[in-house]
């Protein structure tokens, strides 16, 4: 196995196969209807919420718009009043039911190879996403995974199911009872988040950066139990044939409001430190988004509202956590924002959308 390059990143453009939706194969919602079921759900309204055909689900090669995707999964939790129906979905769900992409991992030599296959053969199984690899400082490898859609407000369940997923593809190397050093999510701290440490085995850390699975590098040179170079190399070629690469990148907008999103919980973003993450002049990025119609204090606006609006839906978040994690130092800050954008107290806004 060659070595990893930190912070090497292969993230896909925001342009996937089908018009400029971004885009994931049907295999990664493989057993749906199935565990669906097994919960008394109702199926047809599950997914005719999400708009997509119970039919399309698990297809190896089919593909589904990955907002329809992520809202199939926010549409089953809620239905069947599952919070941690991601969670548990993706612990149950074996790596070969990935369909190709999850093949070429199991049938590589060894656990590195298997993730630098995934991390690598990652576009042509999801667009606009980010998947890595990357040492961190302290030693630790961190297997990173973030949908880049700025639209995907509600993606909780998706972090949940994947970082499930991809924990057994080290689970097919190494058993049922190995365990990541630290398990992160990008989302604040659910309901019932003690279940997450036993999913895992590990510690449990929310509203982080990235979602991500830390663990000690020298178990990557292990072999795998299904190697075979024959498979894995057809699987590789399959999914490259299946799906060709866009080219292009996000556009600055979307790359832009991802950045907000991360460092909101820090304050208010300012514009420079927005510039130098994307190496780019605070000039040339207000140029481009005048050119585009767009302001960049009305960008963070959009931001915090739609966050704001996705975290008044979890009724276990208390508003002044709310307000930290969209960057106000006060609550009364919090409170204005809601009313300029609603018209309505949080108290409000929160039973009516919850009442939705």
């Amino acid at each position: 196995m060659g070595p990893i390059a930190p912070g090497r990143d292969w993230a896909s453009p925001d342009e996937g196969s089908e018009g400029t939706a971004p885009i994931i194969l049907a295999s990664a919602a493989t057993g749906i209807v199935d565990y669906i079921e097994s919960l008394h759900g109702d199926v047809d309204r599950i997914f005719g919420h999400a708009g997509i055909a119970p039919s399309m689900a698990g297809s190896p090669t089919l593909k589904l718009k990955l907002s329809s995707f992520c809202n199939l999964f926010e549409e089953a939790s809620r239905l069947t009043g599952n919070d941690n129906f991601g969670l548990r979905f993706g612990n149950q769900f074996q790596p070969r039911d990935l369909g190709l992409w999850g093949y070429a991992a199991i049938s590589s030599p060894t656990l590195g190879s298997a993730l630098e296959n995934m991390v690598g053969l990652f576009a042509y199984h999801q667009a606009s996403s980010l998947m890595r690899l990357v040492h961190d400082e302290d030693g630790l490898m961190r297997l990173e995974y973030k949908i880049q859609a700025p639209d995907i407000i509600e993606r909780r369940q998706d972090a949940e199911l994947s970082l499930g997923m991809f924990l057994n593809v080290f689970r097919e190397c190494y058993g049922a009872g190995w365990a990541p050093e630290e398990v992160h999510f990008e989302h604040p701290n659910p309901v019932e988040s003690r279940e997450h440490e036993s999913a895992f085995g590990a510690p449990v850390y929310f509203s982080q950066p990235a979602n991500a699975l830390l663990f000690r590098p020298e178990i990557m040179d292990r072999p795998m139990p299904g190697r075979d170079l024959n498979l894995m190399t057809m699987m590789q070629t399959c999914l490259e044939r299946l799906s060709e690469l866009p080219e292009g990148r996000a556009s600055l907008v979307g790359q832009i409001r991802n950045i907000i999103r991360t460092k909101l919980p820090d304050g208010y973003p300012p514009l420079n430190a927005v510039a130098d993450e994307l190496r780019l002049s605070p000039g040339a990025i207000k140029r481009e988004l005048s050119s585009e119609g767009v302001v960049y204090k009305d960008l963070v606006e959009m931001t915090r509202r739609d966050l704001a609006m996705m975290y008044m839906k979890q009724r276990q978040l208390p508003f002044s956590e709310i307000a930290f994690l969209l960057g106000y130092s006060e609550l009364s800050a919090f409170s204005r924002a809601v009313r300029r954008w609603t018209g309505e107290s949080p108290r409000t806004v929160r039973a009516g959308l919850l009442g939705a």
